[in-house]
């Protein structure tokens, strides 16, 4: 993963509303959440919403599916894991210890 990209998803996650959004997502699983599920979920006007969920999918960490009159938003979980291993990928290259689970 380019620093580019990895630098635009931290952005969009490091917003109180995207990262709940998300966060409500990814524990939704992979058939993904109508987005009238998660407006209740999270109480948040369909506009700003809307806004939103458009600043996730331009970074390619939710797409969305349509069924019918239903439209779900879908977390890309390879994307996530992508980031996730990015920022752990050089982790102990000096010799740290990974700090203890507790």
């Amino acid at each position: 993963m380019q620093i580019e990209t990895a630098a635009k998803r931290l952005a969009e996650l490091g917003h109180v509303t995207r990262l709940a959004i998300f966060r409500h997502l990814v524990k939704g699983g992979k058939q993904g959440v109508p987005v009238g599920e998660i407006q209740a979920a999270l109480d948040v006007p369909g506009s700003t919403l809307s806004h939103h969920i458009t600043r996730l999918i331009n970074v390619g960490l939710v797409v969305q599916r349509r069924e019918g009159r239903t439209l779900y938003c879908i977390p890309q979980y390879t994307e996530l894991d992508e980031l996730i291993d990015y920022l752990k990928e050089e982790c102990c290259v000096n010799g740290c210890s990974e700090p203890e689970k507790t």
